[in-house]
């Protein structure tokens, strides 16, 4: 007998796999609804604000979950950190394949990605997001992926180690350095961003 959505709601992740890989289809739509935007706002960050790409990104990180499912290791895999995993290395993926594309066809210019509404353009403002967008699509991308999954993401050091697959040392590290890679990106920027020089 299956329990009301409802009460599911309150279930964490990896139960809701377990409940998945048993025939709960109802399991993957709540999963659905909790996992994606996360996903998707990380991939589009990742991506230089490229939304369908990151769409693409999320479908395939949600597809390999389901995938994943009928196996999941019980009690010692948050399903979190797993999907930034994947999603990051899918993205990397697509990153090295702009590069190669680029590389070839130089005549070839991507189309301008749209702005991602969102709590954080309501906040900060196209302008601002747009230039914290670009400045992020400048600075290395392990850096990258590390001062997102942080800074914007919200995880843990540890938890960005086990995304990234790296010690908490490296992650505080490309933290660091990706903190005042972006900082220099920005650097000069403060005026037409609305920001007063004393402005902290």
């Amino acid at each position: 007998m299956q329990m009301p959505l409802d009460a599911k709601d309150d279930l964490p992740d990896e139960t809701l796999v377990a409940r998945y890989a048993q025939g709960d289809r109802s399991a993957a739509r709540i999963l659905t609804l909790r996992l994606t935007p996360r996903i998707l706002a990380y991939a589009t960050r990742h991506l230089g604000g490229d939304r369908a790409e990151a769409e693409d990104v999320t479908q395939e990180s949600m597809l390999r979950l389901w995938k994943a499912a009928r196996d999941w290791p019980q009690g010692n895999v948050a399903v979190m950190p797993w999907l930034y995993r994947v999603a990051g290395n899918l993205c990397i993926d697509r990153l090295r394949a702009r590069q190669r594309r680029r590389a070839t066809a130089l005549d070839d210019a991507p189309d301008l990605a749209d702005p991602v509404p969102g709590v954080e353009a309501r906040m900060m403002g196209d302008d601002r997001l747009a230039a914290l967008d670009h400045a992020l699509s400048q600075i290395p991308g392990r850096q990258r992926q590390a001062v997102v999954l942080r800074h914007i993401e919200g995880l843990t050091n540890p938890e960005i180690a086990d995304v990234m697959d790296i010690g908490v040392e490296a992650v505080e590290s490309l933290t660091a350095r990706g903190k005042r890679a972006l900082a220099a990106a920005l650097a000069g920027q403060r005026g037409a961003l609305g920001f007063d020089d004393d402005e902290a």
